[in-house]
């Protein structure tokens, strides 16, 4: 059973920085995707960034190109998502998620497998 669990979320101002961890069990993570989300109330789940396990292709959605960072490490089965220069904007609960396999859309929530809790990060002006 694959479980994530996220932390590091917060409350934060404008311009701040948060880095978000999502430790995965389980499994023994080779092709798959790790993926974050976000989500606000009334809205669907948002892509945020992905990264492979084996080959580190990484995918950054628009509007955190240049502000978000997501990484890897696959010793502790850990993925980071380093955002800098908070934005309100960003203010969501923000989800990890894993897509097993090499087969689907890494922007589209549909296609992951299992997802964390969420961690709620508020961004204030």
């Amino acid at each position: 059973q694959v479980q994530l669990v996220e932390s590091g979320g917060g409350l934060v101002q404008a311009g701040d920085s948060l880095r978000l961890s999502c430790a995965a069990s389980g499994r023994t993570f080779s092709s798959d995707v790790m993926g974050w989300f976000r989500q606000t109330p009334g809205k669907e789940r948002e892509f945020v960034a992905a990264i492979t396990w084996s080959g580190g292709n990484i995918y950054y959605a628009d509007p955190v190109k240049g502000r978000f960072t997501i990484s890897r490490d696959n010793a502790k089965n850990t993925v980071y998502l380093q955002m800098n220069s908070l934005k309100p904007d960003d203010t969501a609960v923000y989800y990890c998620a894993v897509r097993l396999g090499r087969i689907g859309s890494v922007y589209s929530s549909l296609w992951y497998d299992y997802w964390g809790q969420g961690t709620q990060v508020t961004v204030s002006s």
